[in-house]
């Protein structure tokens, strides 16, 4: 994924197939759309012959287009309706309304449920999106033939007409055997994610609790999905998981509704070097903050700014492997050094938060590059400089444009703990 704001800019996009953002000075979405290849879609708007008047009117509009580049053109399409959706683009006409999608739903009953959805209403674990009504329908009906799953709502002693030709997983029955369907539940899963290794490891590690226990019958029925296990993560391999591409939407859309952050002159140099009393020139930095809800799912970011222009491609996004609770400065621990674990060092590094937070990381930075804190509450800055604190002035370029930054990282943040949020119940 890629920023730029020049008239040409389809010369600066590859030739493969994705999903293209035109962009207002702003940062708001003007039009979502899929590609063959993005360089030949975008130079298309940019054709002197084109009279398409909603195209002039979008080319008048923008200031820079964002990519993402996607593995197939189905993948860009299921994307781009994905994003469109969310996004409501004043641009894009199609593909507003509605739900074109399908999803497989392991439903939160006991003992959970599958079965194929049009939308995301209910809680459980989804499977998806399926664009293809038909694929979605056929994947669903192959998981609940291949392990079992098809779920009665009948209570039978002996079982009702579809256990006995093998098409009903028996919960009619007083004896229905909610562990060994829990496992084929959790097989299922295992082979949407195509996580062929735990769903063998599975297998082996039941089948041979039954044959402990001289259930060789059932141990029979198990080894069956072994042998067909090339089979079965064959059938489902062609499946779009959106979660693969959290990282770059987030940085595509990233800071659509927020100011843009001023360039950073000569003066703003000056300025912040002033400012923190470095001996070398402020061209470089890097902003880190913490984003997490009521105390769960932390997630890190870091955002890099040269000469005031979003480098992106020096964006980070942390998943913070290590803290199970709330704890900001173990967080930020966590994240920098992860950060600067090869190098790679700005002139200035800036975290938001206060001296605390300043503190937690004062180790992992070198001596000679500039470590700040920017508190959110009185917008004091704390420095080797000014330990104490100093409260920037917003009538201050070099005072203002550590603000900005501030507010783009900690959007920046926000942004992907929402997706992340978003996926949470996706493979």
């Amino acid at each position: 994924m890629t920023h730029t704001n020049s008239r040409t800019t389809y010369k600066q996009l590859p030739t493969s197939c994705g999903v293209y953002l035109f962009k207002d000075e702003h940062h708001n979405i003007l039009y979502i759309g899929k590609a063959k290849s993005l360089r030949d879609r975008v130079r298309s708007y940019f054709n002197p012959s084109n009279t398409d008047t909603k195209v002039h009117e979008l080319i008048n509009a923008y200031d820079h287009i964002e990519h993402i580049v996607t593995n197939t053109e189905k993948e860009a399409l299921l994307l781009e309706t994905r994003l469109i959706q969310q996004y409501q683009p004043p641009f894009n006409r199609l593909m507003k309304d509605g739900q074109p999608f399908a999803y497989i739903l392991f439903t939160k009953d006991v003992p959970p449920q599958m079965t194929l959805v049009r939308n995301k209403k209910d809680k459980g674990i989804y499977f998806g999106p399926f664009l293809n009504k038909k694929s979605a329908r056929a994947t669903s009906y192959f998981l609940q033939k291949t392990f079992n799953l098809y779920h009665c709502n009948k209570k039978i002693e002996h079982g009702c007409l579809r256990y006995h030709i093998g098409t009903c997983c028996g919960s009619c029955k007083p004896d229905f055997d909610k562990n060994e369907y829990l496992l084929r539940i959790a097989l299922a899963k295992d082979a949407l994610k195509q996580h062929k290794q735990s769903f063998i490891k599975s297998l082996k590690a039941q089948i041979s609790v039954y044959n402990e226990q001289f259930e060789f019958e059932k141990a029979r029925n198990l080894t069956r999905y072994i042998n067909d296990v090339d089979q079965i993560f064959a059938t489902l391999k062609l499946h779009f998981n959106a979660t693969n591409f959290i990282n770059a939407i987030a940085r595509a859309t990233v800071n659509e509704h927020h100011e843009k952050v001023a360039h950073n002159s000569e003066e703003h140099t000056l300025l912040l070097q002033e400012l923190l009393q470095s001996d070398t020139p402020i061209n470089t930095i890097d902003c880190f903050d913490i984003s997490h809800f009521q105390s769960l799912s932390l997630v890190g970011s870091c955002v890099r700014f040269t000469n005031g222009k979003p480098e992106k491609k020096k964006f980070r996004h942390f998943n913070i492997k290590n803290i199970n609770q709330q704890n900001d400065y173990a967080a930020l621990h966590e994240i920098v050094q992860r950060r600067y674990k090869n190098g790679d060092y700005p002139d200035l590094v800036l975290i938001d938060g206060g001296k605390g937070q300043r503190n937690a990381v004062r180790e992992l930075i070198p001596d000679h590059v500039p470590l700040a804190s920017l508190a959110k509450r009185e917008e004091t800055l704390f420095c080797t400089a000014h330990p104490e604190g100093i409260k920037l002035n917003q009538q201050n370029d070099g005072h203002r444009l550590l603000l900005q930054l501030r507010d783009y990282a900690h959007h920046f943040a926000i942004t992907f703990h929402r997706l992340k949020r978003s996926q949470k119940n996706f493979s």
